[in-house]
């Protein structure tokens, strides 16, 4: 790999054709759909499965965004579904209002609730999560059960009126029909915008999408909230459709048949959503003749639903979008890239970073303890030092991962020390990991454009186009961009070393952390990753790097840092430091 073989001839960008354009049939069929729903003779029994397929479906949708999409567990959908219910409910039937304000009533009541839920819970994880949801789900069932002067209790809410335009069954399932195309079309797109990316990046890594640049905080809220939103939508059309609403219709037993419905068709996307609902609600439809043997018809039920999930782990949907995915790789040509440019920050003066009596404890540990470290401006700063030093936990106190006991962190001019680590990243800082941090569902490019989405960044312009852009010429200067859509999985270990550095790249970063970039390599990766770091220094990139490699080290740095059990025993001119005689004890030992 040479800085030959990754100069490119700069080309003007291929605009894109507008969404609507593009995705003029999805349109196309959505009309279609719409108008045979409110112009096709079906019976009441029809519409009502109808219905309630439709109206689930826009409530699903809502998981795969928060589960799918985000990676975080909610088991109290069926929660949020029933306060838009009963605002429609309670609404129309009691306070006789219009159908259309309750409505939006509901989806904002549901919207609060569960943005309030997030803020309180998203700190958590995992099965600790999972509990907090069904504990809220439990909490508001016997509420809704209980408090008779609010929900009418155990008896529900009926006479619920629907809009004056839909007051028939058929124009009414064509409006939810509508409904269901456009939040499903919102949904599907979602995952191309900035937001989505930041979900995805958030499921397949919290701690790269943190360095990166993205909120991780304020990612799980939004992803909660619009979970929590459709889910409102969704139970308010489920009422003015049924007319009547009671508690047992909003139990946690209806949470998890939402959440099997979603991992049934595939949690990351609408498409499995609307197969997922459909075949849980039709299958036992479909089951009807063997009700009258005792066990058969679940039996059967359970068997396929296993089966499903068994044989294809990302659903239905998932399955057939995992196979497309990997054929467009090997079809699809990537766009041509120019050369990457990298305009550092000057504003902070000759040295970038200035690390004054850093520490970091943990109990009675001192990791690192009072390090000064300075870094000039566009050289190549090596921090070394023997297994156990604090090299990395001072990388990771830097970047934000952990909080100084003590000490200044001044980056740029900018004083850093108490940002959090995507402040970090948009004050200029960028980073790679020890241990490969990559979002792992994600292409090549979907990746390096998490990195050049970095706030701040001068070097995109607005538009998706500019991103791909820019994300292509990171990638290109690695000498990966032939392989831009490929998914993270089919490259070696060396090579999402160079995603890795791309991404980072793509920022336009003014100091560039490496941790141990060349653990794993062989001795071919070695140099080549050598020479990249000579282009990206000659671009005028500071970089701060931890090797073990000391001839890396020795040939890439000019200046070196030296830490022994959390203090700096050496800091000075590379073939000085690496010859004084505390650093030879340090990694050799002395008699």
């Amino acid at each position: 790999m040479s800085a030959s073989d990754n100069i490119q001839v700069p080309v003007p960008a291929v605009r894109s054709k507008p969404l609507i354009i593009r995705h003029l049939p999805y349109f196309i069929g959505a009309a279609v759909l719409v108008a045979l729903a409110g112009s096709m003779g079906f019976d009441g029994y029809v519409l009502n499965i109808l219905l309630q397929a439709t109206t689930f479906s826009i409530a699903v949708f809502g998981l795969s965004v928060v589960l799918g999409l985000c990676g975080q567990i909610n088991l109290a959908q069926a929660t949020f579904f029933g306060f838009g219910a009963y605002a429609v409910g309670l609404g129309t039937a009691d306070l006789h209002l219009s159908f259309w304000p309750c409505l939006v009533g509901g989806c904002m009541i549901a919207l609060i609730a569960g943005a309030f839920l997030g803020m309180s819970t998203l700190r958590l994880g995992g099965h600790y999560l999972a509990m907090v949801t069904i504990s809220f789900q439990q909490i508001v069932t016997l509420v809704m059960i209980n408090a008779i002067w609010l929900t009418h209790g155990p008896d529900g809410v009926s006479n619920i009126t629907r809009p004056e335009l839909f007051q028939s069954s058929q124009s009414y399932l064509a409006f939810c029909v509508a409904v269901l195309a456009i939040v499903g079309y919102l949904v599907w797109h979602l995952p191309d915008t900035k937001l989505g990316r930041s979900m995805r990046a958030v499921r397949d890594n919290e701690l790269a999408a943190g360095v990166n640049g993205i909120d991780v905080f304020r990612t799980k809220i939004y992803a909660f909230g619009i979970c929590a939103l459709l889910g409102g939508l969704a139970g308010g059309l489920f009422a003015g459709g049924f007319a009547y609403v009671s508690p047992d219709q909003f139990s946690f037993a209806e949470s998890i048949g939402f959440l099997t419905m979603s991992l049934l068709g595939g949690v990351a996307s609408p498409v499995g959503s609307v197969i997922g609902t459909g075949l849980l609600i039709l299958i036992p439809e479909w089951l009807r003749f063997l009700k009258s043997v005792p066990g058969l018809y679940l039996a059967i039920y359970g068997l396929f639903v296993i089966l499903i999930i068994r044989f294809m782990p990302d659903g239905i949907w998932g399955f057939v979008s995992d196979a497309f995915t990997r054929w467009r790789a090997h079809t699809k040509a990537p766009p041509v890239a120019a050369a990457l440019q990298l305009k550092p920050a000057t504003s902070g003066g000759d040295i970038v970073l200035k690390v004054t009596g850093l520490t970091k404890h943990f109990g009675g540990l001192k990791a690192v303890d009072g390090v000064d470290i300075a870094v000039k401006r566009g050289g190549v700063h090596a921090l070394i030092g023997p297994n156990g030093s604090g090299k990395t936990t001072t990388l990771n106190v830097l970047s934000g991962l952990y909080k100084a006991t003590a000490g200044k962190i001044v980056l740029d001019g900018t004083d850093i020390t108490n940002m959090a680590p995507h402040q970090r990243t948009a004050a200029g800082l960028g980073r790679t990991f020890q241990n490969i941090r990559l979002f792992r569902s994600m292409t090549a490019l979907e990746n390096v454009e998490i990195g050049a989405e970095r706030p701040g960044n001068t070097m995109i312009g607005k538009g998706e186009d500019a991103l791909t852009e820019r994300a292509m010429e990171a990638l290109t200067f690695v000498g990966l961009g032939n392989r831009a859509n490929e998914l993270i999985s089919s490259f070696s270990y060396g090579h999402q070393r160079l995603i890795e550095i791309a991404r980072a790249l793509a920022a336009n970063p003014t100091l560039l952390l490496l941790d141990e970039p060349a653990a794993g390599l062989n001795s071919t990766e070695k140099l080549e990753l050598h020479e990249l770091l000579k282009r990206i220094a000659a671009q005028g990139l500071t970089i701060l790097i931890i090797d073990h490699d000391m001839t890396l080290v020795s040939e890439a740095a000019q200046h070196i840092t030296v830490l022994n059990f959390g203090r700096r025993i050496a800091d000075g001119e590379s073939m000085a430091v690496l010859r004084h005689p505390d650093v030879v004890s340090a990694y050799l030992g002395s008699e």
